[in-house]
């Protein structure tokens, strides 16, 4: 998935700057021990031996994240500069050299001369500057050829936003793929008109065209002075949803969201985000998903083939239910499942709808009259789930995250604040299956969904997986 992509390109350099971290401390020890033999090379191999001596390295790592974190170093560069990114380089390399001789001095660590902090400073900066070089090359070819592209959303249509347009269609190596305008009429709106930019709502429409279309980021460009209250209600339209927001502007006490400043062609762009899952977890999120789904994709592939006999058997139609769903940011996707219904039973729905048990938007009967004999005993045992495997696999979705949704469920959601749940990937199993399952009124399902969102983890995700478990064992709720 394109946006997997983005992001292992960009969290995997927390790991390689530890690396680099490691390698220059080596370099330094061996360029000190070389040059001056206050300490022998093999004294100072030595040292990793030492249980006093791995605390203390291994505290200079966790300093050292720290410093590059505080720095916006794992943000995404795509509208700074190079040289700026090089500089705040410069200036963590250099911050981090100076923790080190600072607390060489009370833990007389002998090895932590000027050579050594001049060979860690110059072997650390030339690696992680090297790394972003790197890293700005292959994402300008990925963004080029067509990967990694992001929507982008533009408010407001007066000279400056049109500007900002234009210089962003000038960029291609950003990887930016501009849906349109969103403006009402006012006096200059026929000189925006010639420009054949596409107006695609106004300000009224905005909230109808972020829920039905893929948009990954809003640019406002409309005057802070005379627009201020639509400001606001577009800042809370784009944070109920998760989707980022940028200004054009320059805003002062702005609380909505985790707010970042970046200079792009002498512009100052004030980024809002609102999701909690992102920094280096998130990798070791998605290398978890990506492992654990091949290795049981592998390990249950007889189940696999002794369920496919049993639907051929029980019922004609295909072994597999696939289904078109919502997933990150209202991207479609197709979903796979084992077969639990008859053929053709997604056109039976509209008969049954009178016979929903389920508040909300969503579709449920416990006595479904279309579930066949066999796909009452693999929903009651989640059997039907387990194809999804192969969208974890692909990126589409991960082990655990809110519950991918039809999209006719998700055309009835009526609550924008309820549509955050798609800023996040959705998931096998999240809160609402360790409580209650499908018995979970809609209400709380979103309200647990939210609460997942908010207060991500590493943790939290390898809780409920360790919780389904017994749930899905129970077979309460299911279905």
């Amino acid at each position: 998935m394109i946006s997997f992509r983005r992001k292992l390109l960009l969290k995997a350099l927390k790991l390689f700057d530890l690396a680099g971290m490691i390698i220059s401390f080596l370099l330094g020890g061996a360029m000190e021990s070389y040059e001056f033999s206050y300490v022998s090379l093999s004294n100072f191999l030595s040292m990793r031996i030492k249980i006093q001596n791995f605390i203390i390295f291994f505290t200079f790592l966790l300093v050292w994240h720290a410093i590059f974190s505080s720095f916006g170093l794992y943000h995404s560069k795509r509208l700074s500069s190079q040289w700026k990114e090089i500089v705040d380089v410069i200036k963590a390399t250099t911050l981090g050299t100076a923790v080190i001789a600072l607390a060489a001095l009370p833990l007389r660590v002998t090895m932590v001369t000027p050579v050594f902090l001049v060979a860690f400073w110059a072997g650390s900066s030339a690696i992680i500057i090297l790394s972003r070089f790197m890293l700005r090359y292959t994402s300008k070819q990925l963004r080029i050829r067509g990967r990694n592209l992001r929507n982008i959303l533009i408010v407001g249509t007066n000279p400056r936003a049109i500007e900002f347009a234009r210089k962003i269609e000038s960029r291609p190596e950003l990887g930016y793929c501009l849906i349109g305008f969103v403006d009402n009429t006012w006096a200059k709106h026929q000189e925006f008109l010639k420009t054949g930019y596409a107006l695609v709502a106004d300000l009224k429409e905005f909230p109808a065209f972020i829920r039905t279309n893929v948009v990954d980021e809003v640019v406002i460009c409309l005057p802070v002075q005379s627009f201020y209250q639509q400001f606001s209600q577009l800042v809370a339209l784009c944070k109920e949803q998760g989707i980022l927001v940028r200004f054009l502007s320059d805003i002062f006490n702005l609380k909505p969201g985790k707010t970042k400043t970046e200079q792009f062609e002498g512009d100052s762009v004030i980024t809002v985000s609102n999701g909690s899952m992102e920094g280096w977890p998130i990798l070791v999120k998605r290398w978890l998903d990506f492992s654990l789904s091949a290795i049981l994709l592998i390990l249950l592939f007889p189940l696999f083939a002794v369920t496919a006999i049993l639907i051929k058997l029980s019922s004609p139609g295909p072994v597999f239910f696939v289904q078109e769903r919502v997933g990150l940011n209202k991207r479609k996707f197709r979903l796979f499942k084992f077969r639990t219904m008859v053929q053709d039973a997604e056109n039976m729905q509209a008969e049954l709808e009178d016979l929903n048990e389920i508040s909300g938007p969503v579709f449920k009967i416990k006595d479904d009259p279309r579930i066949t004999p066999i796909g009452k005993f693999l929903r009651k045992t989640s059997i039907d789930e387990l194809p999804q495997l192969i969208n974890v696999l692909k990126g589409d979705m991960s082990l655990v995250g809110p519950r991918p949704l039809p999209v006719r469920d998700y055309n009835g959601f009526d609550q924008d604040w309820q549509r955050r749940r798609f800023s996040v990937k959705p998931g096998i199993t999240c809160l609402w299956q360790v409580n209650g399952r499908s018995d979970t009124p809609f209400e709380k399902w979103m309200e647990l969904d939210m609460q997942y969102i908010d207060s991500w983890s590493l943790w939290l995700d390898l809780k409920i997986l360790f919780q389904t478990i017994p749930a899905v064992l129970k077979g309460s709720g299911a279905g």
